[in-house]
């Protein structure tokens, strides 16, 4: 039913989120003022309880505190769909690939998932413990904006907002004196990132037929050969590019619609308003006479700011299996066989 695609999405924005404290340390100083020593807090990832399993199974109490508290740790613990983000799932877009910025690649709007993270600081000491919460808080107001190449294939890099949802603490303290104490907070994080599918290309159409030439000769003492190529035809925009917008609202019946520049479209040329595709048959200035519903689409109403697209031989190479799409046909050489 699918076809195999991995984008890393997931343990990129996982790796992003470690590396954003993976450099606090604490200083230590005697009643003086001056520095005895800097700690640079470890940070691993994984639970918070196999941390404390470790302290507790430690057979030498004795042992300097340091070597194993402070630390840090941190999980990936949910994942949900976020319905406040949502995109039409049939809008599409292009892009260049990375390599030679020439072979366009198409790809269907990302899904927006939430991703939950846990990070748990532990310390013996309170003060250790205020030094790195007060180095982490600063910077999440709430929220902190990581940079991630989610898709390195066509570079599509994005923002995806880290939000610090909420802080809860906890003294682990039982037992007799001999029992290690460990303060523990556990910072609650929220990453909006985005999914996305295959990206379509050369590989993934490399079935689909995108022009075809037929000859045909007749006649029996003096022939003639007529050649007829078609060519596969895009039904609707691909791109997302917007070439303008509605200046006026249209209604079901209009055939005359005004936009805000007409100027790179042409006659005899396919445009795309919402989900309806339209052919221009003449224009003056920025007024078009078009062909409601062209390649069968729904006639809609649209109301005035709406953006209009444009059918372009770009669009027709990112047709991929499973579309629907139109043939243009030409007459391009006629030969007399004597």
């Amino acid at each position: 039913m699918f076809d195999y695609f991995y984008h890393e999405i997931l343990r990129k924005t996982i790796v992003t989120f470690g590396t954003l404290f993976n450099n606090i340390s604490i200083q230590k100083k005697d009643s003086d003022g001056n520095l005895l020593e800097v700690i640079k807090v470890p940070l691993a990832y994984g639970p918070t309880q196999k941390f404390l399993a470790r302290l507790e199974q430690e057979p030498n109490l004795n042992k300097p505190v340091q070597i194993t508290l402070p630390r840090m740790s941190f999980e990936f613990v949910g994942l949900a769909y976020d319905n406040s983000r949502k995109l039409a799932p049939t809008q599409a877009f292009s892009a260049a690939t990375k390599v030679d910025g020439k072979d366009i690649r198409k790809a269907y709007m990302p899904v927006p998932y939430n991703m939950d993270f846990q990070l748990s600081i532990m310390t013996q000491l309170n003060d250790d413990m205020l030094q790195i919460v007060e180095q982490i808080l600063p910077y999440f107001q709430p929220s902190f904006v990581l940079s991630i190449n989610l898709v390195e294939s066509i570079g599509e890099k994005r923002d995806i907002p880290l939000t610090l949802e909420n802080i809860t603490m906890q003294d682990d303290y039982e037992g007799d004196f001999n029992t290690r104490r460990a303060l523990i907070y556990t910072l609650n994080f929220t990453a909006k990132t985005y999914l996305f599918g295959p990206i379509s290309g050369p590989e993934t159409s490399k079935d689909i037929i995108k022009k075809v030439t037929i000859g045909y000769t007749a006649g029996d003492s003096g022939s003639r050969q007529v050649t007829y190529t078609s060519e596969a035809k895009a039904t609707k925009n691909y791109t997302g590019d917007i070439e303008t917008n509605l200046s006026q609202d249209i209604g079901l019946t209009d055939q005359e619609i005004t936009v805000d520049d007409a100027s790179n479209i042409d006659v005899n040329t396919y445009i795309t308003i919402n989900e309806e595709t339209l052919k221009v048959r003449s224009k003056n200035i920025n007024t078009l006479i078009v062909e409601r519903g062209a390649y069968n689409t729904k006639v809609l109403n649209h109301v005035l700011g709406s953006p209009v697209k444009r059918i372009t031989s770009t669009d027709d190479q990112l047709i991929v299996a499973g579309d629907d799409f139109g043939f243009s046909g030409s007459l391009w050489k006629i030969n007399l066989i004597i």
